[in-house]
């Protein structure tokens, strides 16, 4: 079992309820986000159900990198190391590219891969040290093409931290004496505060404890990779790599 799990972005939606779930299996927690209110009431909430476990949580704003670092490294010392790391925090703003939302896209973009990377390095840097654990990115099944309209940036940054994993799992192909894997996760439509104003999807959208099981079940096979529902994602995805961007278009 990796025991100590730290989660970013855990104050609500996804991390929130991938926390509830590891809680109840009983994994030590890490819970970073920016409202610490949030996750001081997630942490009662979680030790109340699940007293056998250690909860420790931080304010944490991914964009600020040297606090990525310091915050990783605080959680370190409180569990006795990390043994999975999910890198979830992310933002969802952004408009057509050409219509004045530049500083809408460039957050958007900072957050969901500058971030990232962010966190990648503090996790491995940990990871490397240990020759142990379990790096987890959340990418998204926008990843799979490009997007249009306001979700262009948001699909090219959710493609980025996917290509940031491959070539971290890449990076250890012939390692020996190491037990570290690499797992990145393309969920499709997971209730949850980021997308609960888009209606179009709801034919497909699961609810966010059904989607953060899924999310779970697929983290503990520690799976190179995969869509999450698999269905209809793993099929949906097949069609949107090779489909004309036109038919792409009316997927989303």
């Amino acid at each position: 079992m990796r025991k100590n799990v730290l989660i970013t972005g855990a104050s609500s939606g996804l991390g929130a309820g991938m926390a509830r779930i590891l809680a109840a299996k009983g994994h030590n927690l890490a819970l970073t986000a920016r409202r610490v209110d949030r996750l001081v009431a997630l942490k009662a909430e979680l030790v109340e159900a699940n007293p056998t476990i250690e909860v420790v949580v931080h304010e944490l704003d991914v964009n600020d990198h040297d606090q990525v670092f310091a915050v990783f490294k605080m959680a370190i010392g409180e569990l006795g190391g990390l043994d999975r790391v999910i890198v979830n925090a992310g933002l969802g703003k952004g408009g057509r590219i050409g219509t004045g939302k530049f500083y809408a896209n460039k957050q958007t973009a900072e957050t969901n891969f500058v971030a990232a990377l962010a966190q990648c390095e503090a996790a491995m840097e940990h990871f490397y040290e240990r020759k142990a654990g379990h790096l987890v990115v959340i990418s998204s099944m926008s990843a799979m093409r490009g997007m249009p309209s306001a979700m262009t940036t948001y699909a090219a940054t959710k493609s980025a931290v996917a290509m940031l994993a491959e070539g971290i799992r890449s990076d250890l192909i012939g390692r020996k004496g190491h037990d570290i894997k690499v797992t990145t996760l393309y969920p499709g439509y997971i209730a949850s505060e980021m997308n609960e104003a888009v209606q179009k999807e709801a034919r497909m959208m699961v609810d966010t404890e059904t989607g953060c099981k899924a999310l779970v079940k697929k983290i503990e096979a520690e799976v190179v990779d995969a869509a999450v529902p698999a269905w209809p994602w793993a099929p949906i995805g097949k069609v949107m790599k090779h489909a004309p961007l036109g038919v792409v278009r009316k997927l989303v």
